[in-house]
């Protein structure tokens, strides 16, 4: 069964820093676009950054200069740092991946989130 797991979040002082992962498990024989998104309390959910398979990367203007994303090949891992984290950063992370599994074709997969809390 293919899935994808977070984890690193949790709670974290303003200006402070957070490294999120997120691996991509199961039997899967290639992995695509991976991306980061962020849900606020109240708010719909946004695209934050995304990282290709040439690790090509984007980010939302929010994030810009603050949020890093890179990935591990070997390991279907995708990573966010984060850091001067703002209390406008809490919500939840979620990852996902355009994910090659046993269908032969790439399917888009979603983690379940995590927690980021970014308060004083």
């Amino acid at each position: 069964q293919v899935q994808l797991v977070e984890s690193g979040g949790g709670l974290v002082q303003p200006g402070g820093s957070l490294r999120l992962s997120c691996e991509a498990s199961g039997t899967v024989f290639g992995v695509n676009t991976m991306r980061w998104y962020h849900q606020a309390p109240g708010f719909e959910r946004e695209l934050v950054a995304t990282i290709d398979r040439s690790r090509v990367t984007d980010y939302a203007d929010s994030v810009k200069g603050r949020f890093t994303i890179s990935r591990d090949s070997a390991k279907n891992t995708v990573y966010l740092q984060m850091n001067s984290l703002k209390p406008d950063d809490t919500g939840v992370y979620t990852c996902a991946a355009d994910l090659l599994d046993y269908t032969g074709r790439y399917r888009d997969y979603w983690g379940r989130g995590t927690q980021v809390t970014v308060s004083s």
